[in-house]
């Protein structure tokens, strides 16, 4: 009875969708007024309005093409598992994010203190763990993690690893400088 593509986005949407709702009972706390339900009311509307932006900024991120892997975020560590390559990288440790195109072929270039390199395909599964970790680093613009993530149009790889020589390579975070005490 639903096209399968809307089927599809109704479901992709569904977090989003279900904070709104949130919302409802907030409006009719509001409505009811009074020197308690006034104030519930509009506490329950800001908490699902400002959880419903945070979801959509998160499936802003998450793109919508099918890459090999699967991410996931265990104990302050990102790990990617595919069929060619994966890794783990201790969030703690990271020292820059950067945005690289191979080809058709789209990849989150992870670098931690010791020079070593962890890659993502953009549209891995569990992607939307890794937006939850970047958007929480030190100083990390969300704005321009976002609009790096929706510029691109990853195309499903042969899942080996690419050749990085000519690549395009933009630089979306890097940590801060510690100051030194003397």
């Amino acid at each position: 009875m639903i096209r399968p593509e809307l089927r599809d986005a109704l479901y992709r949407r569904r977090e989003v969708a279900a904070l709104g709702a949130l919302s409802l009972p907030g409006f009719w706390l509001v409505w009811l007024g009074g020197y308690l339900l006034l104030p519930l009311g509009l506490l329950l509307i800001a908490a699902s309005v400002t959880l419903a932006w945070l979801a959509e900024r998160r499936l802003r991120f998450v793109q919508s093409s099918a890459a090999p892997g699967m991410v996931e975020v265990i104990e302050g560590q990102i790990g990617y598992f595919g069929p060619a390559f994966g890794g783990l990288i201790a969030v703690a440790d990271l020292t820059e994010l950067r945005l690289v195109s191979a080809g058709s072929r789209r990849l989150w270039r992870l670098t931690g203190a010791e020079g070593e390199t962890l890659l993502i395909p953009v549209g891995a599964g569990g992607e939307a763990a890794l937006y939850d970790v970047l958007a929480g680093l030190p100083g990390m613009d969300t704005g321009r993690l976002l609009a790096a993530a929706e510029g691109l149009s990853a195309a499903p790889g042969s899942g080996n690893l690419p050749r990085l020589q000519a690549v395009d390579s933009r630089v979306i975070w890097r940590r801060p400088a510690r100051a030194v005490l003397t």
